[in-house]
């Protein structure tokens, strides 16, 4: 990154930067540019890609439909029932 890019961020993010602070930015961005290149150096042509550093196995269970309850064991405690339904009372005239 130069200044006049750092320049004109400010202006759009509506920044105001000391000199100082200009200068650490710009030393970050340099650091980070030289950090890239040297990563980019690297040969990685025979290195496996990979998602995660770490191998991840990942346990699914499989999609089964199961009905766990009956409409009727969950109405058992219903103080009443109609047409299959909970049966509540009226609450707003």
């Amino acid at each position: 990154m130069d200044k006049n890019t750092l320049l004109s961020l400010e202006k759009v993010n509506q920044l105001s930067l000391t000199d100082a602070q200009r200068d650490a930015v710009l030393a970050f961005f340099a650091k980070q540019e030289e950090d890239m290149a040297a990563l980019n150096a690297i040969d990685t042509s025979n290195v496996e890609r990979m998602v995660h550093v770490m191998p991840i196995l990942t346990v699914v269970r499989e999609d089964v439909e199961k009905k766990l309850f009956t409409r009727d064991e969950l109405q058992k405690g219903a103080p009443e029932t109609m047409d299959g339904y909970w049966q509540v009372p009226r609450l707003v005239e």
